[in-house]
């Protein structure tokens, strides 16, 4: 951590800060320059309120703190999963945006099975911009999602939207996703952290590097003990459908498993094709991708869902 200083600010700031740290940290080590103060063994959570502590002192510029001391139990994690073989490449989790018809998903879930995923999608719930937007079916679509697991062998992925979900969905599905409206819905990651589920959180389109880690040290926090990061892209418009560089630089700051949504973001189905080829060749450890046989006849997505057969392409090239 390093606070630094105004140019309005004296003695008087300094020993201000100085008094601050010590009650704060205490036996911390403070190195001391002429524009800041460097201080180390501070714990995260003392250090989150002492941050805005020390910003409100006269004289005090802003305090800067590295990503490992926000979030140690994030930067520190790795790869844990008894669902996935991180080992043996890339897994792929797909299937259609959501849930609405139990013929078309038990059909979809069977050639996903066959084109080579690891884990169906199995939105039950769909937050939406609109408030008159199909929203998903809900828990009425609980003994599909059960029917496609009891016939294909693969777990399930559901989005979580509300904490008073996930009581419900720890009987029904294998891990929870956090879908990018919700990465910064707090007590949602605290009750999904709770649930000792399996998690996937997405980043939320524009959001720092910090703010996702920020999210997923609450997951840790609270009790998740499987923790997948999955990053899906800055929102339609953007010169790459999947922030490349966000992704880079994710792996470079935590052990846990990185995936690419390479759909959400994208204009088209072939964007999203090309997102997902992209997303694989800077290391991703995984994709989440709407795909299934029939995309035309999907209630929501279907502009930029890929056919299994598109997507069996690179899980067969990824595998080559």
């Amino acid at each position: 951590m390093k606070i630094h200083f105004g140019r309005m600010a004296d003695g008087g700031t300094k020993a201000a800060v100085k008094n601050l740290i010590s009650k704060s940290f205490p036996g911390a080590k403070m190195e001391f320059k002429d524009s800041s103060i460097a201080v180390t063994e501070c714990r995260p959570e003392t250090a989150a309120d002492f941050v805005p502590a020390a910003e409100a002192l006269a004289g005090v510029a802003w305090v800067e703190m590295e990503l490992k001391e926000e979030c140690p139990l994030a930067v520190s994690a790795k790869k844990k999963s008894h669902f996935f073989d991180f080992s043996k490449g890339p897994v792929f989790i797909a299937g259609p945006c959501s849930v609405d018809d139990e013929e078309r998903y038990i059909a979809d879930a069977k050639a996903l099975k066959e084109a080579g995923v690891h884990a169906l999608r199995a939105a039950l719930f769909k937050p939406r911009s609109s408030p008159y937007a199909f929203q998903g079916i809900g828990f009425a679509g609980s003994q599909i999602i059960i029917n496609a697991r009891k016939i294909t062998g693969l777990p399930l992925v559901t989005e979580v939207t509300d904490p008073r979900q996930i009581e419900k969905l720890t009987e029904i599905t294998d891990v929870l996703q956090v879908g990018a409206r919700n990465m910064r819905s707090y007590e949602l990651l605290k009750e999904a952290g709770r649930s000792k589920m399996p998690v996937l959180l997405k980043r939320t389109a524009r959001a720092t590097l910090r703010e996702w880690f920020l999210s997923a040290e609450y997951l840790l926090k609270y009790g998740c003990q499987e923790l997948i990061l999955c990053e899906r892209g800055d929102g339609i418009g953007y010169e790459f459908p999947v922030n490349l560089d966000m992704m880079r630089t994710a792996m470079k700051e935590t052990g846990l498993p990185i995936f690419a949504d390479p759909c959400h973001s994208a204009e088209s189905a072939a964007a999203a094709t090309d997102a997902a080829v992209n997303a694989l060749a800077v290391g991703a450890n995984g994709l989440l991708v709407e795909a299934e046989l029939n995309p035309h006849q999907a209630k929501t997505d279907g502009r930029h869902t890929m056919t299994v057969q598109s997507l069996a392409a690179i899980i067969k090239k990824s595998n080559s």
